[in-house]
């Protein structure tokens, strides 16, 4: 089992042991249905149960139980939260997690490397793929094939979208 990240304690909310966390996940209601998570703060990491969990703004704020103070809530500051990947939701045709598509060789049609990619750019309108020599907008335009067990995916480049 790996442990995926899914959001990251920035600080304390209010007074009564709710934290601010910024979201790294899609699916932020779904750390509500599995009721835990693992939240790893310096050295240690903490098994801790969601008490309750809201939207506020781009945030999520959750409470977890047995923190009911600010103090509380202050010593898990810069936690990272995770959740295995074996509780991570299911995707649709077409879809991957970035966990999934980071470090997977680019390849044009012809056999030429674009290197691996090493960021996921999370835009608007699409994601973009970044490499050692490429920005691919994650659009079926351009990603002919994405081979999951391989670890290799298949664009077809526009100029300007490979530096020489």
């Amino acid at each position: 089992m790996v442990d995926i990240l899914v959001g990251e304690v920035v600080a304390p909310f209010g007074r009564k042991g709710e934290v601010k966390v910024v979201p790294h996940t899609d699916f932020p209601q779904r750390l509500k249905e599995l009721g835990q998570v693992k939240v790893a703060v310096g050295d240690e990491t903490l098994v801790l149960e969601i008490q309750n969990l809201r939207l506020h703004k781009d945030l999520l704020l959750i409470k977890f139980t047995g923190y009911e103070n600010i103090s509380d809530a202050e010593r898990l500051r810069g936690g990272k939260v995770f959740i295995s990947d074996q509780e991570i939701a299911p995707l649709g045709p077409d879809e991957y997690y970035i966990h999934d598509i980071i470090g997977m060789e680019v390849m044009t049609p012809e056999g030429e490397s674009l290197g691996k990619i090493r960021e996921v750019i999370r835009a608007p309108a699409n994601d973009v793929y970044v490499t050692e020599r490429a920005m691919i907008p994650a659009v079926k335009e351009f990603v002919l094939n994405v081979d999951l067990d391989n670890r290799r995916m298949v664009v077809r480049p526009i100029p300007g979208m490979v530096e020489e």
